[in-house]
């Protein structure tokens, strides 16, 4: 018998094709040559609901699909049909576009037989021989990560320094201007938005936009060709990678395991849906699926084959990437069994895995489903974003609320939530703004969500932003306006930065990047997203970059390790620079002193009004310079904060 791993596997005399299916009848495996003529193959061998077959005297380049037959029973979750060709869901490169053309809809209660071979995208067969040299996994600790999140073809399409034709790729992430960039600001990660194969949903098409963001996937294990500059995509992704690790930057993938482009039950078939519907996604009894995702469909992670296919791929990106980690979209989905568990399949596998479970794994810790906001009950290895920091630190810097209270606490790593199960303050994910939501300059420019150019009428994207205009709508304004917001946007990266837990920071963010008010980009692959590196603010660039390097000198930071009274980690002091009482912490003015480590002191006025600050003992000095001033100004004994604003100072 031939290997029975799953997908298409180069040997000495051919290629051999597994592909699971547990309620098929008969598949056929079939081949497509340069000129788009197609030979159906039949797989007769099927050993543990695996259909295989070794063809000899093809390689890699071959392009296929399969055709899976099967009954057409929706309401008893089984909606195989032959006529549409299926992308192999192990298949580590696709070529072809997924259109807006009815021979892609299988049917949603009555089956089409319309043929749709000709159009559907093919699977190819990859032999991966890259040379990795001495390439290793970096393993930077937790304690010392700061995380950048960015989206491959945004961060570098308008970059003037980078040629044009790479602008937008991989190639790109590798550009010695790219890797010099991430270095000065001093980042350890670079997390990227999904670049596995995605659609673009049809509606879209119909508008005549695309999908930006990648969050619509159907070949999980296949790099998208979409930011590729050459012919082979994965190649290239390789060399970013290589050349990124090599810099001392490690790369994390934004990864979709909750749902696919296959949609709701109108949706097109072009792969699960047709191989084992009612295996690979959750379904109510009557074969419609369960939409926890908003998506139209939710993946069925609990089933044991589903498992195996997920860890198939992201150990593909682990093995023959050399990623360092992962990023889940909606992971509430990960946990389903229906209901949530902590010891879901999934996470024991994964924590099973000797591969996986060293890699740095990230849980978006909600989904739309019944009890699908689950912020802090993910198990280790497993770090969470952190929406409670992000809202919290809104709050207290844009609208005065709340009180010191919580924002210490969310300062200390939100122990509230992560302080569990021998789970460290890295588990915190700690974050300002994201690829979803306002821009930080958005943040203090916009009272409302602008997304009228999505085409919904501005309905989508969130409401509840906790955003502050300053009085004007729109990032044009005044001296005294565009003061201000400077002022708060340092307070909010100084929070971020420098408070415990894994700081992730959004790429432009640095730079004052705007999207005009679009809360909800996803559909914006055009210079509302593109950063527009000429007109980067370089004051705030050497301000986020100051403290970036400031945080990895700072050991109550770097050593993730729960604050505990005494440790002289940390002191809460007031603004006559002694220790908060509980009157202080409750009826108190929204001053605050933080001593870490007993060298760096955080000020924070978070009143409306300027402010004396009585500093403890010794002589003080700015650690970062403000946003005017000498950061070598010795501060003897009082610093005096505007409103709104905080100070980093080190002791001489």
């Amino acid at each position: 018998m031939h290997n029975l791993t799953l997908g298409a596997t180069c040997d000495a005399e051919g290629v051999n094709f597994a592909l699971w299916s547990a309620h098929a009848e008969r598949v056929e495996l079939c081949l497509f040559d340069d000129a788009g003529t197609e030979t159906r193959l039949p797989v007769t061998q099927c050993h543990d609901a695996i259909w295989h077959l070794h063809v000899a005297g093809i390689g890699a380049g071959q392009q296929y699909g399969y055709r899976v037959y099967g009954p057409w029973q929706p309401a008893a979750g089984h909606r195989f049909n032959p006529a549409k060709l299926l992308v192999d869901p192990c298949a580590r490169q696709v070529i072809g576009t997924v259109t807006d053309d009815p021979r892609f809809y299988a049917g949603e209660w009555q089956r089409s037989e319309e043929d749709n071979a000709d159009i559907a995208p093919k699977s190819v067969v990859v032999s991966d021989d890259f040379d990795w040299g001495c390439d290793v996994p970096l393993r930077t600790p937790w304690g010392e990560t700061v995380i950048y999140e960015a989206h491959v073809r945004g961060l570098t399409q308008r970059h003037p320094e980078i040629p044009e034709a790479l602008r937008g790729t991989y190639a790109a992430l590798a550009h010695p201007v790219m890797i010099a960039y991430l270095q000065r600001l001093g980042i350890t990660a670079l997390e990227l938005l999904p670049v596995a194969t995605f659609a673009d949903e049809p509606r879209l098409q119909r508008n005549g936009l695309r999908n930006y963001w990648g969050y619509n996937p159907y070949a999980l294990s296949a790099i998208s060709a979409r930011y590729a500059a050459s012919d082979n995509p994965l190649r290239e992704f390789q060399q970013a990678v290589k050349a990124l690790h090599a810099a001392g930057i490690e790369v994390i993938l934004d990864v979709v395991f909750n749902h696919t482009a296959e949609l709701e039950e109108i949706g097109p078939t072009l792969s699960l849906r047709g191989i084992d519907n009612k295996s690979y996604y959750w379904l109510d009894e009557q074969g419609r699926y369960h939409n926890w995702t908003g998506c139209g469909n939710t993946l069925n992670v609990s089933h044991p084959a589903v498992i195996r296919w997920t860890l198939d791929c992201l150990r593909f990106w682990v093995d023959h990437c050399h990623v360092d980690g992962f990023r889940f979209d909606l992971a509430t989905v990960l946990g389903r069994t229906p209901d949530f568990s902590a010891d879901a399949p999934l996470f024991q596998a994964i924590a099973a895995d000797p591969i996986l479970s060293q890699s740095k794994l990230i849980a978006e810790p909600w989904d739309i489903g019944p009890n699908g906001y689950q912020l802090g009950h993910f198990p280790a290895p497993f770090a969470e974003w952190s929406d409670r920091f992000r809202d919290s630190l809104r709050r207290f810097w844009l609208r005065d609320d709340p009180g010191l209270g919580e924002l210490a606490c969310r300062f200390a790593g939100s122990s509230d939530l992560f302080a569990h199960h021998a789970r460290a303050p890295s588990a915190s994910i700690n974050l300002l703004t994201a690829h979803d939501g306002f821009t930080l300059c958005d943040l203090l420019s916009f009272n409302h969500k602008h997304n009228e150019a999505n085409g919904e009428e501005n309905r989508d994207g969130h409401n509840g932003n906790y955003s502050y205009n300053h009085g004007v709508e729109g990032t044009e304004a005044d001296a005294d306006v565009m003061a201000a917001r400077r002022q708060r946007a340092y307070a909010l990266l100084t929070s971020l930065l420098l408070s415990q837990g894994t700081p992730m920071l959004l790429a432009g963010d640095e730079q004052g990047h705007s999207q005009q008010g679009n809360n909800n980009a996803y559909c914006q692959d055009n210079h509302v997203t593109w950063l527009n590196w000429q007109h980067t603010d370089q004051g705030l660039l050497a301000f986020t970059a100051a403290l970036i390097h400031l945080r990895k000198r700072i050991p109550a930071l770097t050593e993730d390790r729960w604050w505990q009274p005494g440790d002289g980690k940390v002191e809460w002091l007031n603004g006559h620079g002694h220790p908060m009482t509980a009157a202080d912490w409750e009826q108190g003015p929204r001053h605050l002193q933080i001593l870490l480590s007993g060298l760096w002191l955080v000020v924070i006025n978070g009143e409306s009004t300027s402010c004396a600050f009585t500093l403890p003992e010794g002589a003080w000095q700015q650690a970062i310079a403000p946003p005017s001033g000498d950061a070598e100004t010795i501060l003897l004994a009082v610093w005096h904060g505007p409103a709104h604003a905080t100070c980093v100072l080190q002791k001489r």
